[in-house]
C-alpha cells in the first residue's frame, strides 16, 4: 500500500475511540469518555494518577491489536474527538451518589466492574447503572468499598453503635440520621461535630463514619491552611472530615456554610488569560474536636453535636479496626435497609428549622423506627444556641435588654440609637469599658444583629428592620409565649 492510501493514524484513533467509548460534555464544557456499557467516566484531558482517558486509550489500541501510536497522533485525535462532543447534550457526573430515573438514587461502590447499589422506594439491589443514568467520577479519594451484605435485620447499626463510644441513645439516632442522609444526593445535611473529653474516641468514631460511606481508605485531615486547598479536597471526594480542630477562624466558618449547603468556586484556568474553571460542591461534612472556641451563628444552624464519653474498656487500634471492616459489610447492608424503610414513611415537614431537609428525615425516622432523633436535634441546636450566646457579648446585651420588655412588647430605634442603648446597658453604673470586637458604628450593630438573628429568634427576641419617612430603622420585639409553650429563657 503506498504512503498515500494509508490512513492517518488520527483518523484511526478516532474511530476507534467512538468505537469503544461514548462522549459528552458536562454543564462546564469539560468533556468526559465512558467506556461502553460502563458508568465510570474520565475527562479526556486528565493526566491523573487514577487513570486517564489517554491511557485506557493507549492500553486498547495496544491489546486490540491496532498499534502504538506516537503522542502527536493522539493529541490530534483527542482534539477533534473534544470538538465533535461539545456539540452532544449535556449529562452531569456524580461522586459516590447520584439522583436516578424513577425516585431511585445511587452509591457508587467503587469497584473496577462499575457495579453500585439502586435504592429505590421498594428496596435496594446491585447492578451497573446505564451510563446514561449515572456517570460516576473517580478520584483518589474515592475509595471501594464492600459488597453489602443481605437479611441483616438491623444487625450492622447495633454492630457500629458496640464499636463506638456515643454518650446517649440519641446522639446515636442523630448519627444514623446523618448517614442516611449521606445516601442522599439532594438533602443537605449538618456537620456532626464530635465532641467529647480527651480519651473519648472521638476520632476513631469520625473515622469508622466516613468508612461506612468512603471505604476503608476513608480517613480524617487536618483543615487545610486556605480556601483553595479546602475546596480542592471537598471537590474530590463525598464526604469531608476534618480533625482535631480547636478553632474556627471566620473565613473558615463560612466556607464550612458553603461546603454544608451549597456554592460555586470560579477562578482562572491555568494558561489562560479569559477562561475559567468552575467548581460547585455541596458536601457532607464532618468535624471533630474538643472544642473549637466561638461559633458564629450562621454555622451554629448548620451543625450537628455528637457527644462521646470515654470508654470503660480500651481496645487495641488492630484490634477494633479488624472488627470494623469485618463487619463494614453488615454494617452497609443494615444501613441500606434503613434507609429505604425511612424513605419510604411518610412525616410532617418541620418549618421552623433551617435544615428543613434534614429536619424532615429525622422525623422520618422517628415515625420508621420510634425513635427521638427530631427532638434530640432540636435539643442540640438549643445547646449551640446557648454556644453562640456565651461567645458572644452582644447577643447576652441584647437578651438583657429584651428581658426587661413585657411580652409582645417592641421597640423601634436607629441601628445608632441601639448601638447607644446598648453599649450603655453594658457598661452599667460601673461604666465597664466595652468588650474587644464591640461594635463601633450603627451599620456594623446592624450587620451583626442580622448574624444574630436566627440565635436570638430562638430565644423568643424577633429582630427586624424598616424604613420610615424619616430614615431606616431596627426593631426589638419580645415574642409572647405561645399557649401551652413556655417562654424560652432570655439569659
Amino acid at each position: 500500500m503506498s504512503e498515500e492510501e494509508k490512513t492517518p493514524a488520527r483518523e484511526v484513533i478516532t474511530d476507534y475511540a467512538q468505537a469503544h467509548f461514548r462522549y459528552f460534555r458536562t454543564v462546564d464544557g469539560t468533556v468526559y469518555a465512558q467506556r461502553n456499557g460502563h458508568p465510570v467516566a474520565r475527562p479526556i484531558r486528565s493526566q491523573g494518577t487514577t487513570g486517564s482517558h489517554r491511557q485506557e486509550l493507549m492500553v486498547g489500541l495496544y491489546r486490540d491489536g491496532i498499534g502504538v501510536f506516537n503522542g502527536t497522533a493522539l493529541k490530534e485525535a483527542l482534539d477533534l474527538i473534544e470538538a465533535l462532543a461539545l456539540s452532544q447534550d449535556v449529562q452531569p457526573t456524580h461522586i459516590r451518589v447520584a439522583p436516578g430515573f424513577d425516585g431511585a438514587t445511587w452509591l457508587d461502590l467503587g469497584r473496577d466492574d462499575g457495579q453500585s447499589v439502586r435504592i429505590h422506594p421498594t428496596g435496594w439491589t446491585i447492578t451497573t447503572p446505564d451510563p446514561r443514568e449515572v456517570c460516576w467520577r473517580r478520584t483518589q479519594l474515592i475509595g471501594e468499598l464492600p459488597m453489602p451484605a443481605r437479611e441483616t435485620n438491623g444487625k450492622g447499626i447495633d454492630l457500629l453503635l458496640r464499636l463506638t463510644n456515643f454518650a446517649s441513645a440519641d446522639t446515636e439516632s442523630l448519627a444514623v440520621a446523618w448517614l442516611i442522609g449521606c445516601l442522599e444526593p439532594s438533602v443537605p445535611v449538618p456537620a456532626p461535630f464530635l465532641t467529647g473529653p480527651q480519651g473519648a474516641g472521638k476520632s476513631t468514631a469520625g473515622r469508622m463514619l466516613v468508612r461506612i460511606v468512603e471505604g476503608m481508605t476513608g480517613d480524617l485531615r487536618r483543615a487545610p491552611k486556605d480556601e483553595e486547598n479546602l475546596i480542592t479536597a471537598v471537590a474530590a471526594g463525598w464526604v469531608t472530615a476534618l480533625d482535631n480542630l480547636s478553632h474556627l477562624a471566620p473565613d473558615l466558618s463560612d466556607l464550612m456554610c458553603c461546603i454544608v449547603t451549597g456554592a460555586e468556586s470560579i477562578k482562572r484556568a491555568l494558561f489562560s488569560d479569559g477562561d475559567v474553571v468552575r467548581s460547585r460542591y455541596r458536601r457532607p461534612l464532618l468535624l471533630t474536636g474538643i472544642d473549637v472556641g466561638v461559633i458564629r451563628p450562621d454555622l451554629a444552624e448548620r451543625l450537628l453535636t455528637l457527644r462521646l464519653e470515654r470508654p470503660k474498656v480500651r481496645r487495641t487500634e488492630a484490634e477494633l479496626w479488624a472488627e470494623f471492616e469485618e463487619a463494614l459489610p453488615v454494617i452497609l447492608g443494615s444501613l441500606l435497609d434503613l434507609t429505604v424503610k425511612v424513605r419510604s414513611t411518610a412525616a410532617e415537614t418541620p418549618t421552623d428549622l433551617r435544615m428543613a431537609d434534614f429536619a424532615h428525615l429525622c422525623a422520618q425516622l422517628d415515625a420508621a423506627d420510634g425513635l427521638g432523633t427530631l427532638s434530640a436535634y432540636r435539643a442540640s441546636l438549643d445547646d449551640l444556641n446557648d454556644d453562640v450566646i456565651e461567645g458572644d457579648v452582644l447577643a447576652q446585651t441584647v437578651l438583657k435588654h429584651a428581658a426587661e420588655l413585657d411580652p409582645g412588647a417592641e421597640t423601634r430605634m436607629t441601628s445608632t440609637e441601639w448601638l447607644h442603648r446598648l453599649s450603655a446597658l453594658h457598661s452599667g453604673e460601673e461604666l465597664r469599658p466595652l468588650p474587644k470586637g464591640w461594635p463601633t458604628t450603627g451599620k456594623v450593630l446592624s450587620d451583626r444583629l442580622k448574624r444574630l438573628q436566627p440565635t436570638l429568634a430562638a430565644r423568643g427576641v424577633l429582630i427586624d428592620w424598616g424604613r420610615t419617612r424619616n430614615g431606616r430603622y431596627i426593631e426589638l420585639t419580645r415574642r409572647p409565649a405561645t399557649p401551652g409553650h413556655a417562654q424560652p429563657p432570655l439569659h
